[in-house]
């Protein structure tokens, strides 16, 4: 399936709308999780805003050691879920839709995650749901790719079949773009423009999707398709010493 695109990113604790946005098209996401762990990411923390827009982060404390795969990695404590259902549910009781997602958010919260990637893709599943995306997920730690780099995701569009990788804009500085295009995959860059969303119309950029699902509902999928941008990526050409 030369045309196949392919979506390749590192599971996030309730990733911002872009992550979302690149997935409205695509029926597969491929979870990084065989990468090692990176503590200032995103991995473990994002940022929802109260009634007056101001910024509140959500943060997973995790015990891991140095270089540790993030398939590996272990939430540090036990009441997390209660701390952070309380959190969401005090930040969100009163934004319009929050009463048709608080059941669902409750019983995430209620289960006991002891490690930091099942509830990432926990999370990751009720947005896609809310959203109505039929998208799958699949871990690479169940089989992790050959190679590192641009190579492991050369090898990761090979087995899924897929002609188009599609990524982010800060990928393009390192991906080995002469690799792809000699294994016959083409480079989608995938961006998203803020749209003012919520009665107060201004929210900030770069929140938590769940800050734009309990503003806008059903219609989040309508505002993701707004913002979304897709364009083929052609790299500079190199200099050639002369």
């Amino acid at each position: 399936m030369p045309g196949r695109v392919l979506v390749v990113h590192q599971p996030a604790y309730w990733p911002w709308c872009g992550y979302f946005s690149r997935l409205l098209d695509v029926d597969e996401l491929i979870l990084l999780d065989h990468v090692q762990f990176a503590e200032r990411g995103w991995q473990h923390r994002n940022n929802i805003a109260d009634r007056d827009g101001r910024s509140i982060r959500l943060t997973v404390p995790v015990r891991r050691a140095f270089g540790q795969p993030l398939a590996e990695v272990k939430i540090a404590e036990a009441d997390l879920h209660e701390r952070h259902w309380r959190t969401v549910s005090e930040t969100y009781r009163r934004a319009p839709h929050f009463q048709r997602y608080a059941d669902r958010l409750q019983e995430l919260y209620a289960q006991p995650w002891t490690h930091l990637v099942d509830l990432n893709e926990a999370v990751t599943r009720l947005i896609l749901d809310a959203l109505d995306l039929d998208v799958r997920l699949v871990r690479t730690s169940s089989a992790p790719p050959s190679g590192a780099k641009t190579a492991a995701l050369a090898d990761l569009c090979r087995r899924h079949e897929a002609g188009v990788l599609r990524v982010g804009t800060g990928a393009t500085g390192y991906l080995d773009a002469d690799l792809l295009s000699r294994a016959g995959i083409g480079i989608e860059v995938a961006t998203y423009d803020h749209v003012p969303y919520g009665r107060t119309r201004n929210r900030a950029a770069r929140l938590s999707v769940l800050d734009l699902l309990m503003h806008e509902g059903p219609r989040a999928r309508t505002v993701l398709e707004a913002g979304a941008r897709t364009a083929s990526f052609t790299p500079e050409p190199r200099e050639v010493p002369a």
